[in-house]
């Protein structure tokens, strides 16, 4: 088992100590929080030591989790790297670009496994979809939260949006042509509100919209591809799949039948993908280990994390004007 430490103990931090411990690849060794004694939460964690001091930690395990407020990230993921220790970083992987490029150029040159925190690619609903998906050319987003003051550190667009930019880079094959933005900091002192329309080299166009104010939840994704519509629902777990072939000679009774412009009749297929029961924090985690044990790149990678800060950034400078 790999002995695992976690360096931040706030909401995100315990989550992730209890997939850690229901884990079968790890061994929680302790907990780094300067700010928060477990005993005080309820929670069904077995005792955890606390350590005195983030290095005290690192030195004792093979794996640092690293759920601090993203201001630190770089200061701890460096840390732990040059101790020779595998890192998992939450989302967003830094504050800065170049804090990330140091980050991976360090990992590198010390031969140490990174992965960073975007679960949602792990999400059963993404999942359940996510070879169906080929060559979209409109993406539509909708992330939709209620105020919590817990994530104003940072934007709205590294807050929430970055989970919908880690899906649309993974799933585009074409690099980033052009970007628009606008955003409004409405409660805090930085953007609340978000819409980014991203256009891609090979012509598809992803349109993202983001809020942390909104009175009702909501993250779902549309991807539009030839002759195929997919809806995923990653908050109710759910995804549509529909897709449009040409209709038989003799369609069967009931058979939902369209005929275009210049007369071409295509039939309706609608398809309800299995979408399992799983744990997206739990899973990414176990990703992670695996990618250890068998020496293998974890994915979202250190470079997967830098690609989605890199035009996360270029998005909130937008916003900022």
């Amino acid at each position: 088992m790999l002995k695992v430490g976690v360096l931040g103990a706030g909401y995100l931090g315990r989550i992730h100590l209890k997939n850690l411990n229901e884990s079968p690849h790890y061994s929680i060794i302790g907990y780094y929080d300067p700010k928060v004694e477990l005993s005080q939460h309820n929670n069904s964690l077995k005792p955890i030591k606390k350590f005195n001091s983030a290095e005290e930690l690192i030195d004792c395990v093979d794996v640092v989790d690293i759920v601090t407020p993203t201001i630190i990230h770089h200061q701890m993921a460096q840390l732990a790297i040059k101790k020779g220790k595998h890192v998992f970083i939450e989302k967003p992987i830094t504050k800065t670009e170049q804090q990330a490029n140091q980050i991976i150029k360090l990992a590198n040159n010390n031969n140490i496994k990174g992965q960073v925190g975007h679960v949602e690619r792990f999400n059963p609903a993404f999942k359940a979809v996510e070879k169906k998906i080929d060559n979209p050319m409109f993406i539509e987003t909708h992330r939709l939260a209620e105020f919590n003051p817990r994530g104003t550190d940072v934007s709205v667009v590294l807050d929430l949006m970055i989970h919908d930019i880690d899906i649309a880079l993974q799933i585009v094959d074409s690099k980033v042509a052009q970007v628009h933005a606008s955003g409004v900091p409405v409660i805090s002192k930085t953007p609340d509100i978000c819409n980014a329309r991203i256009t891609f080299e090979n012509g598809c166009v992803a349109n993202l919209t983001a809020s942390r104010i909104s009175l009702k939840k909501m993250r779902k994704s549309r991807i539009f591809q030839k002759d195929t519509y997919i809806s995923i629902d990653f908050l109710s777990k759910k995804v549509e799949y529909v897709k449009l072939k040409d209709a038989p000679d003799r369609p069967e009774d009931y058979s939902l039948i369209l005929k275009n412009a210049e007369g071409e009749k295509k039939q309706l297929i609608f398809d309800n993908p299995e979408v399992k029961s799983t744990n997206a924090i739990l899973d990414e985690l176990n990703s992670f280990a695996q990618s250890i044990i068998n020496n293998t790149k974890p994915k979202p990678s250190l470079e997967d994390g830098a690609k989605a800060l890199k035009l996360a950034l270029e998005i909130e400078k937008l916003c900022n004007k």
